[in-house]
């Protein structure tokens, strides 16, 4: 979606969403109990759609919480969603769960990040990961993308970085298309133009068992080269803007070796 569409009116934004998904006015009609007529006009600017058909034609088109608020603003109505502070009160028993979640994970590595990839909770397996890591980086807020790809980061010590970084910067994408954040923009260009150390083996992978499910992140540690598998988790329905926005990511050993000398650190 191009900037100009997001800001004449709830029409365009609503088209743009449409045409992100490659779903047509028939397709979102029927979804949404509808007609391609009502859904044209809406489109077109002629009828203003309801606060109800504003948020049906969101969650049909699969639109961001984040989002759904700027849709409904954009409408003349007020916002549907919370945006409350993770550290507020009301938040504390979602806090204390995902604590639990990350410790559980032990010894394992796990993280929690927001949208712009800020790390809002970590276990010691993670911990381990970044020892060696220039001190700047570990200053608040600590951002895991930032970790990952600088130079003074653990960039030097991923032995397939072409590939991890590859697939790390696609992610980042992703998530651009979705939410309007010149600060998620600002860390990708920041992140891209760090350049490959040298010594980064970009055939490294072809060396080694290939799991044709995912791909690895590996990664030395103490002299000892460590496979993973990562996993990333969302909540369900949610219903706060800040909950929305929050993702789990776990790194499952890929390889019996791995999962041994993590349990030897951690015992």
């Amino acid at each position: 979606m191009t900037t100009a569409a997001l800001d004449t009116g709830v029409g365009p934004m609503l088209r743009g969403w449409r045409e992100q998904r490659r779903i047509s006015q028939l397709e979102l009609a029927l979804r949404a109990d509808s007609s391609a007529r009502h859904i044209s006009f809406i489109e077109t600017g002629r009828s203003r759609p309801s606060e109800e058909m504003v948020l049906r034609l969101a969650e049909h088109l699969d639109v961001p919480v984040r989002e759904r608020n700027a849709l409904l603003l954009a409408a003349g109505y007020a916002p549907h969603y919370a945006q409350t502070p993770l550290d507020d009160p009301s938040m504390s028993s979602l806090r204390e769960g995902m604590e639990r979640l990350l410790q559980a994970y032990d010894p394992y590595p796990a993280l929690m990040v927001d949208a712009t990839y800020t790390v809002l909770a970590a276990n010691r397996g993670i911990e381990m990961l970044l020892e060696g890591v220039a001190g700047h980086l570990l200053a608040p807020p600590v951002n895991a993308m930032r970790l990952t790809l600088h130079p003074e980061g653990l960039a030097p010590r991923i032995r397939n970085l072409p590939q991890w970084r590859g697939h790390l910067l696609e992610q980042m994408e992703r998530q651009i298309a979705l939410l309007r954040s010149d600060t998620l923009r600002a860390l990708y260009e920041e992140v891209a133009a760090h350049p490959v150390p040298a010594g980064a083996e970009p055939g490294d992978a072809g060396a080694h068992p290939v799991f044709p499910f995912a791909l690895p992140l590996r990664i030395e540690h103490a002299g000892t080269v460590l496979s993973f598998i990562s996993t990333i988790a969302t909540f369900n329905t949610p219903m706060d803007v800040t909950v929305s926005e929050l993702a789990i990511e776990t790194f499952l050993p890929a390889d019996p070796e791995t999962a041994k000398y993590l349990q030897s650190l951690m015992p």
